[in-house]
């Protein structure tokens, strides 16, 4: 939280407007980008949504270790393609 106070007094005067322009069309054309990626991808959101269930289900000490271990189960790409095949019927 500390680092976003620090951006917010920044001076907003550092960049011309034509590079304040400049950067809000590259932020708009990213977001587009993501979001056509993320609705051809559905499996991205299957992904996150099974990890943040777990996550809060089973709320564990280390996280780290606990993401590591579930992106690595070798059931991981069948489980997902269970919830896919289901969320396409």
């Amino acid at each position: 939280m500390a680092e976003r106070n620090t951006l917010e007094k920044l001076d907003l005067g550092a960049l011309s407007p034509e590079q304040q322009e400049k950067l809000h069309q590259f932020k708009v054309k990213t977001r587009i980008a993501n979001e056509k990626y993320l609705r051809s991808h559905p499996e991205v959101e299957m992904l996150l949504s099974d990890f943040l269930r777990d996550v809060f289900l089973k709320r564990p000490t280390d996280i780290r270790e606990f993401a590591a271990d579930h992106f690595s189960d070798p059931g991981l790409p069948k489980k997902i393609q269970e919830q896919m095949n289901i969320h396409n019927k």
